[in-house]
């Protein structure tokens, strides 16, 4: 079995790709969404953090999740 090259396994977001309406999907096209999805989660994970740190908390809850993406859906 190969090992994984990246934090999150690729076939997943190729199923996303193909299920939006790509009858093809180059190696670097879901490399580049792999990337991307990890962006958009270390933003999200980064301002959750900030906002359970705000409330006092070292937990983060959903509502923090939920928050932090209400708030950079604005970006």
């Amino acid at each position: 079995m190969a090992k994984r090259t990246t934090p999150i396994p690729v076939a997943p977001l190729y199923r996303i790709l193909r299920k939006a309406g790509a009858s093809r999907v180059g190696q670097d096209a879901k490399l580049a969404m792999v990337e991307a999805v990890l962006q958009v989660a270390e933003a999200i994970s980064s301002r959750a953090v900030e906002l359970a740190k705000h409330a006092g908390r070292k937990t983060v809850h959903e509502d923090d999740i939920r928050l932090a993406i209400r708030e950079l859906r604005g970006l």
